[in-house]
């Protein structure tokens, strides 16, 4: 165990995704006229439960005063450095059909600690264009530039059918994190990250709530 795991012991999921919305929100203040911050005013601000902001701030710092609050700038560079946005990843994507367009158009997450610096695709009529900047490859050179650049994130927007091919190939690439936009579940070595984004399934949360809303208003 490291110091800062010492300091810091390991947070839950859920905490882990709270803490990009308080750095969001932080981020969003004017810091000429905020100087402190508290964390009653963030869970009023995003509307989560007191208690639980000020638990998921003390878990990635120490120094909040009760009555007071955390300084702003001092609270930001803590939340960045936990989640590693200080660190510029740079990222390739698989697949530049109407979603993988879009996320190469997407320019929110470089604040998040992320570069996405080219595509790749098997259509001819995208290989060789630019979006927003970032050239399409044919998937052949997908191995020779992720090694050449020491790429360690691939993010995948092909079709399910060929999702476990081209998760086969990042691999191979030495990619070592993959974000992963279908709803095939990947089968990877021991030690790769994968972050599922399945859609399907965040659809099916949100029509069971709406569902069971409509119910009690019924």
């Amino acid at each position: 165990m490291t110091d800062n795991e010492k300091i810091n012991p390991p947070i839950s999921i859920q905490t882990l995704k709270r803490l990009p919305l308080y750095l969001g929100y932080l981020k969003s203040l004017d810091k000429d006229e905020i100087k402190i911050i508290s964390s009653p005013i963030i869970a009023k601000a995003l509307n989560l439960n007191e208690v639980q902001v000020r638990k998921d701030l003390a878990s990635i710092k120490s120094g909040g005063r009760p009555k007071t609050g955390y300084l702003l700038e001092k609270l930001i560079i803590s939340l960045e450095e936990y989640l590693g946005y200080g660190n510029m990843n740079e990222a390739v994507l698989v697949g530049v059909g109407c979603l993988g367009c879009s996320l190469l158009k997407y320019n929110g997450f470089e604040n998040y600690g992320m570069k996405i610096l080219v595509g790749f695709d098997v259509d001819e009529s995208v290989i060789g264009t630019e979006i927003n900047g970032k050239r399409i490859f044919p998937i052949s050179k997908l191995k020779d530039l992720c090694q050449r650049l020491h790429i360690n994130i691939g993010i995948i927007t092909v079709t399910g059918e060929s999702a476990q091919e081209v998760c086969d190939l990042l691999l191979e690439a030495g990619i070592q994190a993959i974000w992963n936009f279908t709803s095939i579940q990947l089968n990877v070595p021991d030690g790769i990250i994968v972050q599922n984004e399945n859609i399907a399934s965040s659809l099916a949360v949100l029509s069971k709530h709406l569902k069971k809303k409509s119910k009690v208003r019924k």
